[in-house]
């Protein structure tokens, strides 16, 4: 019998059978298939899993590269090399800022003839540079022809001199760029502050910065005025409110250093207009260093609650720790409140505790989130990382994921993408790791020296710093 009592012939039902019996095998195959297909994307599927960290920021003090107060090193250079105090260098300060003396290579001060730097004060400058990268420590970088920084003018050489001197250490100074946080131009007037000397104008200026700049590669540089900035671009005060500088120019690497900070209205003659002028320089040093030195104790604009909305507004990276040091000791016995802004971990503190964690750039983790199937082969990381600081990450850093085991011994490093500072990273790394728990690390440096890191970034978390490796902890994983 067929279909609806059909007769059906022996040999075609035996044909029929057949065909519904591969039919059905082919089903159960396809079935099977499937089955497997289901089981093989429900273990490569990734799964998310948010890391158990502490999200808050730690109002701990932490010396990150290119920023926060600095200890002046005054340098004094001969023909025979440098002179400066090593043990200046200590583990508590990050940043330091190197006065140095040139003024015996200048006629108006050794009474015989402008002279060339030697080769052993070209050698003496390597040396010192390189004893703060050994130690991984930063330097703001001034020259001056003021014999000790004692307040002198007039003690230049020709400008052609000058232009040499430029040339020469620059040859220097280019050969360490993660430890030269900026160049101060200085060269002219007391204490290298471009003002007073005969020469301290535009027609000597201008070349000076083009020498700095040409000279250089990737340095900032800075001037002591905005006045200064405009005469080298070529405009005036009224051509700068829609002014923007291309980042593809050598002058997107022209910012400034205030050594009138907060003294006056004006900054001791630093600014003109400066509500534009603040706005102007707010576009550059949002990726330079910007910061001098705090004067005039009298001054009612670095009160913590009038001092704050341009610190964040310039992106202050640096200042003087020595002077002035009234000023300092005012901001010691200040206190941060309510009135001053809406941090509240950090009410009732010390004015002096918030702006030294707020100079320069600082950042919070505030979600770490990891993807990975039940293989564990492929980790994917998404972080999400506040920058609570006044200034910026002026320049990238490379980046490291480190696997360590229960021991803390390292298993497994992979480089992955560079590091900018912005409030999202993400990366990624095929594992090749044994069944086990694993903390990940997140390493940020600025460059490997003798099998050291060196410049490290550390967040502002609290236990997420390893000062061994010198990572930040953000997350686990178990294989």
């Amino acid at each position: 019998m067929g279909f609806w009592g059909q007769v059906i012939p022996k040999k075609v039902a035996g044909i029929k059978i057949m065909k519904i019996k591969r039919f059905t095998t082919l089903c159960f195959a396809v079935l099977s298939m499937l089955f497997v297909c289901m089981g093989l994307y429900s273990c490569n599927s990734l799964q998310k899993h948010i890391q158990p960290l502490n999200y808050v920021e730690s109002i701990a003090k932490i010396n990150n590269p290119d920023q926060g107060f600095y200890r002046p090193i005054s340098v004094k250079v001969s023909e025979d090399g440098v002179a400066y105090n090593k043990n200046i260098i200590s583990p508590s300060t990050q940043l330091y800022h190197l006065r140095i003396d040139i003024s015996e290579f200048s006629q108006a001060v050794n009474g015989e003839k402008d002279k060339q730097l030697t080769q052993a004060a070209l050698d003496g400058l390597g040396d010192l540079l390189a004893l703060l990268k050994s130690n991984s420590k930063n330097a703001v970088v001034r020259f001056a022809y003021d014999p000790y920084y004692g307040g002198s003018k007039d003690k230049e050489p020709s400008l052609q001199v000058i232009l040499k001197h430029i040339e020469q250490v620059c040859v220097v100074l280019n050969s360490y760029p993660n430890t030269i946080t900026a160049i101060e131009a200085g060269l002219i007037g007391p204490w290298g502050e471009m003002h007073s000397s005969a020469i301290a104008n535009a027609a000597n200026i201008t070349p000076i910065i083009e020498a700095l700049l040409s000279n250089t590669q990737s340095i900032p540089i800075l001037v002591r005025t905005p006045k200064m900035i405009y005469d080298y671009l070529g405009i005036s005060l009224n051509d700068i409110d829609n002014y923007s500088i291309d980042s593809s120019k050598k002058e997107y690497r022209l910012g400034l250093y205030n050594d009138g900070y907060l003294g006056s209205d004006n900054d001791l003659g630093t600014y003109t207009d400066r509500q534009r002028e603040v706005k102007f320089l707010s576009r550059q040093t949002g990726h330079l260093p910007y910061g001098g030195e705090v004067v005039i104790p009298s001054s009612s604009l670095h009160n913590i609650e009038n001092c704050l909305p341009e610190m964040n507004t310039l992106h202050l990276s640096y200042l003087n720790i020595e002077w002035n040091n009234e000023v300092i000791t005012k901001w010691k016995n200040s206190l941060y409140t309510a009135n001053c802004g809406m941090d509240k971990i950090y009410y009732g503190l010390p004015a002096f505790t918030y702006i030294e964690n707020r100079l320069g750039y600082r950042f919070v983790l505030t979600n770490s989130v990891f993807k990975y199937s039940t293989k564990s082969d492929n980790l994917q990381i998404e972080l999400d990382i506040k920058n609570v600081g006044f200034g910026n990450l002026n320049r990238a850093k490379y980046a490291q994921l480190i696997f360590a085991d229960k021991d803390g011994t390292t298993v497994l490093t992979e480089n992955v993408k560079n590091f900018d500072g912005a409030n999202n990273f993400n990366c990624s790394a095929k594992l090749n790791l044994q069944s086990g728990q694993y903390d990940v690390f997140l390493r940020i440096y600025g460059e490997e020296y003798n099998g050291d890191y060196l410049y490290c970034v550390q967040f502002a978390n609290e236990n997420m710093w390893n000062e061994n490796i010198k990572a930040n902890k953000i997350g686990s994983i178990a294989i």
